[in-house]
């Protein structure tokens, strides 16, 4: 059975240029940076099983973030945004973290 290539994922030189910039600030979280690397690694051509080696990942996060990148590059979402997890399902929270101190700290009176 023949296996499907990866589509295909070209970076701008403006692109290029950010997610290298974000791999080379101290400040980028680990997972952000290993979703650059994907992105990196899948323009130039390496297919999901090679970057999952590279990388240390499974197959499938390599796929997600191809997939994702190439998804929200067609929206025109920022490069800093499409590296950003998806928003998450469930309602939202009905209290505040200050809320909650503060309620914790009279709790302890």
């Amino acid at each position: 059975m023949p296996r499907l290539a990866p589509k295909p994922l070209e970076l701008d030189n403006e692109e290029k240029q950010e997610l290298e910039k974000i791999l080379a600030r101290h400040s980028t979280s680990q997972q952000v940076a290993k979703r650059a690397k994907i992105v990196l690694l899948a323009s130039l051509g390496k297919n999901h099983r090679t970057i999952a080696r590279e990388l240390d990942i499974s197959r499938k996060m390599a796929r997600l973030w191809r997939e994702r990148w190439l998804e929200l590059k067609q929206k025109d979402v920022p490069v800093k945004e499409r590296l950003l997890d998806a928003e998450r399902p469930g309602t939202p929270t009905k209290f505040t973290t200050e809320q909650i101190l503060q309620w914790r700290c009279t709790m302890n009176r």
